[in-house]
């Protein structure tokens, strides 16, 4: 079986095992991280948004459109290992 979070020790023997774990891992922790900063920035752009300072708020605009792009490309990396793996629900 496969790791969603760490290279496992034993791979499927499949071929292209190994860089279909990374993809795995790499494509977890993008959106793992991507969500965290999705979230934060949407609550520093409306929830808190009179303790910062009109860049900061435009910073986090921007990082709003940045990191949701970057989750989506994790969740492409973590359907090509999916793929890969033989599964065929994602």
């Amino acid at each position: 079986m496969y790791s969603q979070f760490f290279i496992a020790p034993q791979l499927p023997k499949i071929e292209n095992a190994l860089a279909f774990q990374k993809c795995l891992v790499i494509g977890n922790y993008l959106m793992l991280l991507s969500f965290f900063v999705v979230v934060t920035s949407v609550f520093i752009t409306f929830a808190i948004d009179d303790h910062f300072t009109i860049s900061a708020q435009v910073s986090a605009h921007i990082a709003t459109i940045v990191f949701a792009g970057l989750l989506k490309i994790g969740y492409v990396l973590r359907c090509i290992a999916l793929h890969g793996f033989g599964q065929r629900n994602f």
